[in-house]
C-alpha cells in the first residue's frame, strides 16, 4: 500500500506546481529611443506570472512568456500603459 500512496502524493504535489504557459505578443506605442524598450521590459517583468520578456524596438513589439493562470492581457497592457507605452495584442 505504500507505493500507491507515495505515487498519489507525488502526483498531487506535482499538479500544485503545474502552470499554463502562454506567449503573447504586444504592439507597443510611443517607443522612440533605445531606452524605451528597457522601461517596457521592466514594467512587464513586474507583472506576477511573467516568466520572460523580449522587446523589439525596431518592430515596436514585446513578446511575453507567462503563466496564464497568474497573468493576462489586461495586466500586461495596464503595465505598459502605466509606464507610458500603451499596448495591444498583436493581430
Amino acid at each position: 500500500m505504500r507505493i500507491p500512496t507515495l505515487a498519489m502524493s507525488l502526483l498531487l504535489a506535482g499538479s500544485a506546481y503545474a502552470t499554463t504557459p502562454e506567449t503573447i505578443t504586444l504592439d507597443v506605442q510611443n517607443m522612440t529611443c533605445a531606452a524605451c524598450p528597457i522601461t517596457v521590459k521592466k514594467a512587464l517583468q513586474k507583472v506576477p506570472g511573467v516568466n520572460d520578456v523580449k522587446v523589439d524596438f525596431v518592430h515596436r513589439t514585446a513578446t511575453v512568456h507567462l503563466d496564464a493562470d497568474k497573468a493576462n492581457v489586461a495586466l500586461l497592457t495596464k503595465a505598459t500603459t502605466d509606464a507610458g507605452f500603451p499596448s495591444a495584442v498583436r493581430k
